[in-house]
Order: C-alpha cells, then structure tokens, then sequence
C-alpha cells in the first residue's frame, strides 16, 4: 500500500492542523502544551512510516482517552455541585455540554478505530518504495 487510507489522511491532515496550532501557541502565547504537541511525533511518524509510528499512535491515543476521562469527570462532579455554572461559552456563544461530549466521543472512537484498522498496520508495515 503506497498511499494511505482516506480515513487515515483525514487523521493525518487533522494532526497536521493540530500541530500547525500548538506551535502557534507556542510562539505567541508562550504556552507550550505537550498535550497538544504529542501530535507532531505521531504525524511524523505515519508520514514517513516509521515501525514506531503505531505504537506512537496507540499511546497518544490512551493519553487522549485519559484526558476525556478526566475531563468528564470534572464536569460531572462540577454539574453535582453547582448545575448552573457548568457552560462552555466559545465568543459568547453558549455551547450544549452534551454536544461537545458527543463530538469529542466520536472523534476519540474515529481515531481509535483508524489506529487498529487493518489498513493502518498495512501501510505501515509496506516498504516505502
């Protein structure tokens, strides 16, 4: 398999903007955010196919998982205490929580499914040429 997948260049163009914006970040807020900048490992890693370039994918992915979990649970635990502080507002414009759960469900379920689709391990492990 020379070219990869369409549902792995989806994640591949995804990280590439994800890493575009970390570095951004990085040089005008100063914030450098390894949660955000695990991508560029696991981005370089499926360019140039790399034999860690799965492994990578797959850690990157658990430590997404843990994040959402942590994350949930804080709005969880948050909604407990007080159910009418817990709103995300993004440029005064309120967004349903469940809507960001579903959203970010979805695409942590897309990326997991991508990492062990069969299709991955063959691009992978073909020889570039």
């Amino acid at each position: 398999m020379k070219k990869p997948t369409f549902a792995l260049s989806l994640i591949m163009i995804l990280y590439a903007v994800l890493a575009a914006i970390a570095t951004w970040r990085a040089i005008n807020i100063q914030v450098f955010d390894l949660f955000s900048f695990g991508v560029v490992p696991v981005l370089f890693g499926l360019v140039l196919r790399s034999s860690w370039a799965s492994i990578a994918f797959k850690v990157y992915l658990a430590i997404q998982t843990l994040g959402l979990t942590a994350l949930a649970g804080t709005a969880i635990i948050a909604y407990q205490i007080s159910p009418q502080d817990v709103k995300v507002v993004f440029n005064n414009v309120e967004i349903p929580v469940p809507l960001i759960a579903i959203t970010a469900s979805l695409a942590l379920a897309f990326q997991f499914w991508v990492a062990f689709s069969p299709s991955t391990k063959r691009y992978l492990s073909a020889t570039s040429e």
